[in-house]
C-alpha cells in the first residue's frame, strides 16, 4: 500500500482539479490510500468523494492554532509520498511537518513553500497560458504514471433530497461566483427566455450565495425554483449529475461540472478560458461563452441561450 497525502485546503475550483488528478491516480493505481487536507468549508465536498480514503481538515480561520492543529491530527503518522498541490506558505509548512520520505510541490509555489520539498515537479509542456489542471498534471508522473487525465471523479453514494428531485431534468444555473467581477447580471433575461421558449422544461438556480433576482419567477410555479442559499455543498455532485445542462459563471460549480462530464456552458469574462475554464477544453459537452472584450455588461442573454439550445439538443 502507498499512502499518499495531498494537501489542497482550496478553493472549490482548485480542489475540482487537484480531484481531476486524483482520479487519474486511482485508475492508473489500485495500491492507493489517500489521506487530503481541506478547509472545513469545502470539506463536505471531498468527503463525498469515494477516491479519498481519509480527509484531514483545516481551520484557517484559527490561523496558526489552525495549522497547528493539522500537525497534531497526523502526529506519528508516515506517508510514502506528499504532494503539495496550493503551493502556499501553509501548504509548505503541512508539508515539512508531515513524515515522508519525498516530498513534491507544484512548479510555481510561492511564499517560500518550495523550501519544504525535496522537489518541484515539471512544468506543463508547451507555450503558456496553461490551464490549473494541466500545472498539476505532472504530479502523475510521481506515481510513475502518464501525464494525463484518466478515469473520472466518483462519489459516494448520498439519499436523494428534494433539491436533487428538483434539479432533475432541468437547466440547472449557478449565478454566483466568489469574485464579483466574474459574475455575470443576466441570468434574469437568460431564465425568462429559456422559459418562454421551452414551455416544457424547468429551470433551476442553485449556489451559495442568495439571489434575489430569482424571485421574479415565482409567476413560473413549479417551472422555477431558487436553490440559491440552501444548496448544500456535499449535494452538488448529484443535484449537477441529474441536470439536463449547467450553466455558470468561471465557479467551483462550472469546474466540478466539467470534471464530471456533464454539459456545461461557462460563461467568462475578465477570466481566461485557456487557464480556468471547462476541462478538458476540447470536451464536446462543453461550450465556453466570452463576453465582448472580456466586459459581462456586454454580453447577450441569446449568445448563451444559443450555446445551452446546442448542447442539450445534442444526443
Amino acid at each position: 500500500m502507498t499512502r499518499v497525502l495531498i494537501i489542497k485546503p482550496s478553493s472549490l475550483g482548485d480542489i475540482v482539479h487537484g480531484l481531476q488528478v486524483l482520479a487519474a491516480m486511482r485508475a492508473g493505481r489500485d495500491d492507493l490510500h489517500v489521506t487530503w487536507v481541506v478547509r472545513e468549508m469545502f470539506a463536505p465536498l471531498v468527503e463525498a468523494c469515494a477516491q479519498v480514503d481519509r480527509v484531514v481538515v483545516f481551520e484557517r480561520r484559527k490561523g496558526w492554532r489552525g495549522l497547528w492543529a493539522v500537525r497534531r491530527v497526523r502526529q506519528g503518522e508516515r506517508f510514502d509520498l506528499v504532494m503539495d498541490m496550493q503551493g502556499l506558505l501553509r501548504s509548505g509548512l503541512m508539508t515539512w511537518w508531515a513524515r515522508a520520505p519525498r516530498k513534491v510541490g507544484r512548479p510555481d509555489a510561492r511564499e517560500g513553500a518550495g523550501w519544504f520539498y525535496h522537489r518541484r515537479i515539471a512544468s506543463p509542456a508547451g507555450a503558456a497560458p496553461h490551464h490549473a489542471v494541466a500545472v498539476l498534471l505532472p504530479f502523475l508522473a510521481e506515481l510513475d504514471l502518464p501525464v494525463a487525465l484518466a478515469g473520472r471523479v466518483t462519489w459516494r453514494p448520498r439519499p436523494d433530497n428534494a433539491s436533487v428531485a428538483l434539479a432533475r431534468g432541468a437547466l440547472v444555473l449557478f449565478p454566483d461566483s466568489r469574485r464579483p467581477e466574474k459574475n455575470w447580471g443576466g441570468y434574469g433575461d437568460l431564465t425568462a427566455a429559456w422559459l418562454a421558449r421551452e414551455p416544457a422544461n424547468r429551470v433551476v438556480w442553485a449556489g451559495n450565495a442568495r439571489a434575489e433576482d430569482g424571485d421574479r419567477f415565482a409567476a413560473a410555479g413549479e417551472r422555477f425554483t431558487n436553490l440559491t442559499a440552501r444548496t448544500a455543498l456535499g449535494d452538488l455532485p448529484r443535484l449537477i449529475e441529474v441536470a439536463a445542462c449547467v450553466v455558470s459563471n468561471d465557479s467551483g460549480p462550472m469546474h466540478l461540472a466539467a470534471a464530471m462530464g456533464q454539459k456545461v456552458v461557462a460563461v467568462f469574462g475578465p477570466t481566461d478560458p485557456r487557464r480556468f475554464g471547462p476541462y478538458p477544453l476540447e470536451s464536446p459537452q462543453h461550450r465556453v461563452v466570452m463576453a465582448p472584450a472580456g466586459d459581462l455588461r456586454r454580453l447577450e442573454a441569446s449568445a448563451v441561450i444559443a450555446a445551452v439550445a446546442e448542447l442539450v439538443t445534442t444526443d
